[in-house]
Protein backbone atom coordinates (compact mmCIF):
# COMPACT_ATOMS: atom_id res chain seq x y z
CA UNK A 1 0.00 0.00 0.00
CA UNK A 2 1.72 2.94 -1.06
CA UNK A 3 1.90 6.11 2.04
CA UNK A 4 -0.21 9.25 1.94
CA UNK A 5 1.94 12.17 1.12
CA UNK A 6 1.48 14.84 3.74
CA UNK A 7 1.08 18.26 2.56
CA UNK A 8 1.20 22.06 4.06
CA UNK A 9 -1.38 24.54 3.76
CA UNK A 10 -2.46 27.55 5.28
CA UNK A 11 -6.28 28.62 6.39
CA UNK A 12 -7.10 32.17 7.49
CA UNK A 13 -8.73 31.79 11.11
CA UNK A 14 -9.75 35.01 13.23
CA UNK A 15 -7.38 36.80 11.01
CA UNK A 16 -4.36 35.15 10.86
CA UNK A 17 -2.83 32.79 8.44
CA UNK A 18 -2.66 28.96 10.64
CA UNK A 19 -0.10 26.55 8.40
CA UNK A 20 -1.27 22.74 9.05
CA UNK A 21 -0.05 19.39 7.72
CA UNK A 22 -2.73 17.29 6.14
CA UNK A 23 -2.47 14.02 3.85
CA UNK A 24 -5.62 11.41 3.12
CA UNK A 25 -8.70 11.59 1.40
CA UNK A 26 -11.15 15.02 1.71
CA UNK A 27 -13.61 12.50 2.01
CA UNK A 28 -12.18 10.54 4.69
CA UNK A 29 -13.77 10.77 8.17
CA UNK A 30 -11.19 14.02 9.43
CA UNK A 31 -9.15 13.70 12.10
CA UNK A 32 -7.54 16.65 13.68
CA UNK A 33 -4.54 16.42 15.31
CA UNK A 34 -2.89 19.00 17.87
CA UNK A 35 0.81 19.46 19.27
CA UNK A 36 1.38 21.19 22.48
CA UNK A 37 4.91 22.35 23.60
CA UNK A 38 6.40 21.38 20.18
CA UNK A 39 4.43 22.06 16.93
CA UNK A 40 2.93 19.75 13.89
CA UNK A 41 6.18 18.34 13.26
CA UNK A 42 5.67 16.17 16.42
CA UNK A 43 2.81 13.77 13.63
CA UNK A 44 4.80 13.93 10.61
CA UNK A 45 6.13 10.66 11.63
CA UNK A 46 2.73 9.15 10.75
CA UNK A 47 0.58 11.06 8.87
CA UNK A 48 1.65 9.17 5.37
CA UNK A 49 0.53 5.82 7.33
CA UNK A 50 -2.94 7.57 8.76
CA UNK A 51 -3.99 9.48 5.48
CA UNK A 52 -5.18 5.73 4.59
CA UNK A 53 -8.10 6.21 7.43
CA UNK A 54 -8.58 9.86 7.45
CA UNK A 55 -8.51 13.12 6.54
CA UNK A 56 -5.30 14.40 8.49
CA UNK A 57 -5.15 17.85 9.80
CA UNK A 58 -2.21 18.64 12.09
CA UNK A 59 -2.61 22.35 13.06
CA UNK A 60 -0.15 24.81 13.65
CA UNK A 61 -1.44 27.15 16.76
CA UNK A 62 -0.80 30.69 16.46
CA UNK A 63 2.27 31.62 16.89
CA UNK A 64 3.58 27.85 16.87
CA UNK A 65 5.40 25.99 13.81
CA UNK A 66 4.49 27.74 10.18
CA UNK A 67 1.44 29.40 11.61
CA UNK A 68 1.18 33.17 12.13
CA UNK A 69 0.35 35.06 15.37
CA UNK A 70 1.18 35.50 18.25
CA UNK A 71 -0.02 34.23 21.62
CA UNK A 72 -0.43 35.88 24.63
CA UNK A 73 -0.81 34.32 28.11
CA UNK A 74 -4.79 34.59 27.85
CA UNK A 75 -4.85 33.53 24.41
CA UNK A 76 -2.41 30.74 25.20
CA UNK A 77 -4.59 28.35 27.93
CA UNK A 78 -6.49 25.37 27.10
CA UNK A 79 -9.98 26.79 26.69
CA UNK A 80 -8.90 29.50 24.61
CA UNK A 81 -6.94 27.16 22.25
CA UNK A 82 -9.66 24.97 22.13
CA UNK A 83 -11.86 27.59 20.81
CA UNK A 84 -8.86 28.67 18.06
CA UNK A 85 -9.10 24.71 17.04
CA UNK A 86 -12.83 24.71 17.03
CA UNK A 87 -12.69 28.05 15.07
CA UNK A 88 -10.31 26.34 12.26
CA UNK A 89 -12.55 23.58 12.21
CA UNK A 90 -15.25 25.55 11.08
CA UNK A 91 -13.31 26.98 8.60
CA UNK A 92 -12.29 23.76 6.91
CA UNK A 93 -16.05 22.69 7.26
CA UNK A 94 -15.56 20.66 9.78
CA UNK A 95 -19.04 19.13 11.87
CA UNK A 96 -18.16 16.56 13.71
CA UNK A 97 -14.29 15.23 13.91
CA UNK A 98 -11.68 13.03 15.40
CA UNK A 99 -9.35 14.76 17.32
CA UNK A 100 -5.65 13.64 18.56
CA UNK A 101 -4.04 15.20 21.10
CA UNK A 102 -0.20 15.67 22.28
CA UNK A 103 1.15 17.15 25.42
CA UNK A 104 -0.33 19.97 26.26
CA UNK A 105 -2.98 19.55 22.86
CA UNK A 106 -4.48 16.46 24.98
CA UNK A 107 -5.75 18.92 27.11
CA UNK A 108 -7.02 20.96 24.45
CA UNK A 109 -8.29 17.93 22.85
CA UNK A 110 -10.25 16.34 26.45
CA UNK A 111 -11.36 20.35 26.60
CA UNK A 112 -13.28 19.96 23.13
CA UNK A 113 -14.51 16.44 24.08
CA UNK A 114 -15.90 17.62 27.36
CA UNK A 115 -17.46 20.52 25.91
CA UNK A 116 -18.53 20.83 22.14
CA UNK A 117 -20.78 17.55 21.36
CA UNK A 118 -18.34 17.46 18.25
CA UNK A 119 -15.72 14.99 18.79
CA UNK A 120 -16.80 11.59 17.50
CA UNK A 121 -13.75 9.85 19.32
CA UNK A 122 -10.12 10.87 20.62
CA UNK A 123 -6.47 9.96 20.93
CA UNK A 124 -4.19 10.81 23.71
CA UNK A 125 -0.81 10.49 23.20
CA UNK A 126 1.63 11.45 25.73
CA UNK A 127 -0.95 14.12 26.90
CA UNK A 128 -1.55 15.85 29.89
CA UNK A 129 -4.33 14.76 32.49
CA UNK A 130 -5.44 15.66 35.86
CA UNK A 131 -2.56 17.43 37.82
CA UNK A 132 0.53 15.71 35.63
CA UNK A 133 1.30 19.24 34.10
CA UNK A 134 3.27 21.68 34.30
CA UNK A 135 6.65 19.96 34.40
CA UNK A 136 9.15 22.21 36.32
CA UNK A 137 11.23 23.41 33.04
CA UNK A 138 7.57 24.76 31.24
CA UNK A 139 6.16 26.04 35.20
CA UNK A 140 8.88 28.16 35.80
CA UNK A 141 7.88 30.49 32.71
CA UNK A 142 4.91 31.56 34.92
CA UNK A 143 7.35 34.31 36.49
CA UNK A 144 6.97 37.22 34.35
CA UNK A 145 10.58 38.42 34.87
CA UNK A 146 11.82 34.78 33.15
CA UNK A 147 9.30 35.56 30.14
CA UNK A 148 10.50 38.83 29.53
CA UNK A 149 14.18 37.63 29.82
CA UNK A 150 14.01 34.75 27.73
CA UNK A 151 15.92 35.50 24.65
CA UNK A 152 16.13 33.18 20.78
CA UNK A 153 19.49 31.41 22.36
CA UNK A 154 17.70 31.11 25.76
CA UNK A 155 14.67 29.07 24.41
CA UNK A 156 16.82 27.50 21.26
CA UNK A 157 18.92 25.70 24.48
CA UNK A 158 16.02 24.77 26.43
CA UNK A 159 14.28 23.39 23.39
CA UNK A 160 17.35 21.27 22.61
CA UNK A 161 17.27 19.75 25.83
CA UNK A 162 13.59 19.03 26.16
CA UNK A 163 13.74 17.47 22.25
CA UNK A 164 16.67 15.09 22.56
CA UNK A 165 15.24 14.39 25.82
CA UNK A 166 11.75 13.35 24.06
CA UNK A 167 13.22 10.56 21.83
CA UNK A 168 14.68 7.26 22.52
CA UNK A 169 16.82 7.53 19.64
CA UNK A 170 19.53 9.88 18.99
CA UNK A 171 17.71 12.54 15.87
CA UNK A 172 20.10 13.26 12.95
CA UNK A 173 21.18 16.68 13.21
CA UNK A 174 18.37 17.62 10.33
CA UNK A 175 16.30 16.36 12.61
CA UNK A 176 16.62 18.03 15.39
CA UNK A 177 17.54 21.47 13.42
CA UNK A 178 13.59 21.23 12.07
CA UNK A 179 12.00 21.07 15.50
CA UNK A 180 14.04 23.54 16.40
CA UNK A 181 13.37 25.56 13.63
CA UNK A 182 10.18 27.92 14.67
CA UNK A 183 12.12 29.41 17.74
CA UNK A 184 14.74 31.29 15.94
CA UNK A 185 11.48 34.06 15.66
CA UNK A 186 11.48 35.77 18.15
CA UNK A 187 7.21 36.01 17.64
CA UNK A 188 7.28 32.24 18.30
CA UNK A 189 9.89 32.15 21.13
CA UNK A 190 7.46 34.37 23.22
CA UNK A 191 4.09 32.23 21.93
CA UNK A 192 6.16 29.35 23.73
CA UNK A 193 6.27 31.27 26.65
CA UNK A 194 2.54 32.46 27.24
CA UNK A 195 1.67 28.71 26.35
CA UNK A 196 4.13 27.63 29.15
CA UNK A 197 2.63 30.62 31.41
CA UNK A 198 -0.94 29.99 31.13
CA UNK A 199 -0.45 25.77 31.70
CA UNK A 200 -2.47 25.21 34.74
CA UNK A 201 -3.54 22.17 36.09
CA UNK A 202 -7.11 23.54 36.68
CA UNK A 203 -7.83 22.69 32.90
CA UNK A 204 -8.11 19.22 32.96
CA UNK A 205 -9.05 18.61 36.39
CA UNK A 206 -12.07 20.37 35.73
CA UNK A 207 -12.79 18.25 32.53
CA UNK A 208 -13.03 15.48 34.74
CA UNK A 209 -16.84 15.01 35.61
CA UNK A 210 -17.88 15.73 31.86
CA UNK A 211 -15.79 13.29 30.15
CA UNK A 212 -16.67 10.86 32.63
CA UNK A 213 -20.83 11.75 31.72
CA UNK A 214 -19.47 11.87 27.67
CA UNK A 215 -17.60 8.67 27.64
CA UNK A 216 -16.22 9.43 24.01
CA UNK A 217 -14.37 6.42 22.58
CA UNK A 218 -10.64 7.50 23.56
CA UNK A 219 -7.68 5.85 23.18
CA UNK A 220 -4.21 6.44 25.07
CA UNK A 221 -0.83 5.63 22.82
CA UNK A 222 1.82 6.44 25.03
CA UNK A 223 5.59 6.43 25.12
CA UNK A 224 6.19 4.00 27.77
CA UNK A 225 9.43 5.96 29.49
CA UNK A 226 8.60 9.32 28.85
CA UNK A 227 9.78 11.67 31.52
CA UNK A 228 7.83 14.14 31.38
CA UNK A 229 4.26 12.32 31.29
CA UNK A 230 4.28 9.47 33.40
CA UNK A 231 3.02 6.33 32.21
CA UNK A 232 1.25 6.09 35.44
CA UNK A 233 -1.47 9.02 34.57
CA UNK A 234 -2.71 6.98 31.32
CA UNK A 235 -3.49 3.93 33.35
CA UNK A 236 -5.14 6.25 36.16
CA UNK A 237 -6.82 7.86 32.80
CA UNK A 238 -8.36 4.15 31.53
CA UNK A 239 -9.41 3.27 35.08
CA UNK A 240 -11.32 6.84 35.71
CA UNK A 241 -12.63 7.80 32.53
CA UNK A 242 -15.27 5.23 30.62
CA UNK A 243 -14.78 4.08 27.10
CA UNK A 244 -11.05 4.60 27.21
CA UNK A 245 -8.17 2.27 26.67
CA UNK A 246 -4.39 2.42 26.65
CA UNK A 247 -1.62 0.99 24.06
CA UNK A 248 1.55 1.47 25.57
CA UNK A 249 4.65 1.39 22.90
CA UNK A 250 8.26 2.38 23.03
CA UNK A 251 9.28 5.63 23.13
CA UNK A 252 9.46 8.70 25.50
CA UNK A 253 7.48 12.16 25.15
CA UNK A 254 7.30 11.82 21.13
CA UNK A 255 6.81 8.09 20.41
CA UNK A 256 6.03 9.09 16.99
CA UNK A 257 9.76 9.06 16.44
CA UNK A 258 10.65 6.00 17.77
CA UNK A 259 7.45 3.87 16.95
CA UNK A 260 5.71 5.39 14.12
CA UNK A 261 4.32 2.47 12.63
CA UNK A 262 2.89 0.80 15.69
CA UNK A 263 1.70 4.36 17.31
CA UNK A 264 -0.16 4.57 13.47
CA UNK A 265 -1.14 1.00 13.73
CA UNK A 266 -2.75 2.07 17.07
CA UNK A 267 -4.87 5.05 15.88
CA UNK A 268 -5.96 4.08 12.88
CA UNK A 269 -7.47 0.81 14.67
CA UNK A 270 -9.40 3.06 17.11
CA UNK A 271 -10.58 5.36 14.15
CA UNK A 272 -11.04 2.10 11.83
CA UNK A 273 -15.33 2.08 11.03
CA UNK A 274 -17.38 -0.43 13.82
CA UNK A 275 -14.10 -0.23 16.41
Amino acid sequence: MEHQPATRRTITVEGADLSYLTSGDEDAPPLVLVHGTFWSRVWAPILPELGHTARCIALDLPGFGASAGELSVEQATVPALARTVLAAADALGLGTFNVAGHDIGGGIAQHLAATTGRIHRMVLMNAVMFDSWPVPAVERYRDPQVRAATTVEDLLEARTTSTRGSVHRTLRDTELADYLSPWHDPARVRSWTAMAAAADPEYTLALIPALQEAAIPTRLVWGRDDGFQKLHYARRYVTEIPSSDLIEVHGKHIPTEDSPLDVAHAIREHLAPGA
